[in-house]
């Protein structure tokens, strides 16, 4: 059964009849240019924009879903977080235990550590770079152990080092019988991580399969609007603009 499936969702505009669906243990990747749809689509996934059409989690509508079991299956990453309290990052982890109601320290540890911020856990949030401050939100999402993943540019701020070790942690997530679905701009890195790519254009699908299958120089040019190299048989596969 997929975690996640999206039957002809609408939303004016912003999103034209898209259908995907998310397994257990993939990764997929939503791409496209700025203003394809990518947020508003990860946001309707989440049930935090009304939209027409229907969108099921582990096989339940996720409208009729309690609050609290909701937000105990799906976790939402935006692209921008903030703390409108100095709250450390272990205040800001533990805040992702909330749905469950407890404080489990192992589940914050182990998140902390997967997103590399266990050093830091004694600071105060707002005293951190921008960089650092994404994977502590990263953290806080991982510390509530949801079965689906939905993450929005969760690269977008880091350096190299970091971009691939976020990617690796989700990666990993995905790998233990979870979905994680993630917005990003980086198409060599898509490639590189994801099962499946959803390539988005002015609201609707462009493409939607393998990596192989949607990052095409036909499709990338038509999409982006430019000359696009593509080599997905180079270790990391290499795409670029000619």
């Amino acid at each position: 059964m997929a975690l996640i499936r999206a039957h002809h969702i609408n939303l004016g505009q912003r999103l034209v009849d898209v259908s995907l669906s998310l397994a257990p243990g993939e990764m997929l990747g939503i791409i496209g240019p700025n203003g394809a749809g990518k947020s508003s689509l990860l946001q309707c996934l989440a049930g935090l924009l009304a939209c027409q059409g229907e969108v099921h989690l582990a096989g339940h509508a996720l409208g009729d879903m309690p609050a609290r079991q909701r937000a105990q299956q799906l976790g939402y990453l935006p692209q921008a977080c903030e703390s409108a309290w100095s709250l450390s990052v272990a205040d800001i982890v533990a805040l992702g235990r909330l749905p469950w109601g407890d404080q489990d320290a192992q589940a914050m540890q182990r998140a902390m550590t997967q997103a590399g911020v266990q050093d830091l856990q004694g600071r105060k949030v707002d005293h951190l770079s921008g960089g650092e401050q994404a994977r502590v939100w990263l953290a806080r999402v991982l510390a509530g152990q949801p079965r689906v993943l939905l993450a929005d540019e969760p690269i977008a701020s880091l350096d190299l080092y970091h971009q691939r070790s976020v990617m690796d942690v989700l990666r990993r997530y995905a790998q233990g019988q979870h979905g994680v679905a993630l917005a990003l701009h980086d198409l060599s890195l898509a490639a590189r991580y994801c099962d499946q790519l959803c390539l988005m254009d002015q609201g609707r699908v462009r493409a939607i399969g393998t990596p192989a299958e949607v990052l095409t120089e036909a499709n990338l040019s038509a999409v982006f609007r430019v000359p696009v190299h593509v080599d997905l048989t180079a270790s990391p596969p290499v795409i670029l603009v000619r």
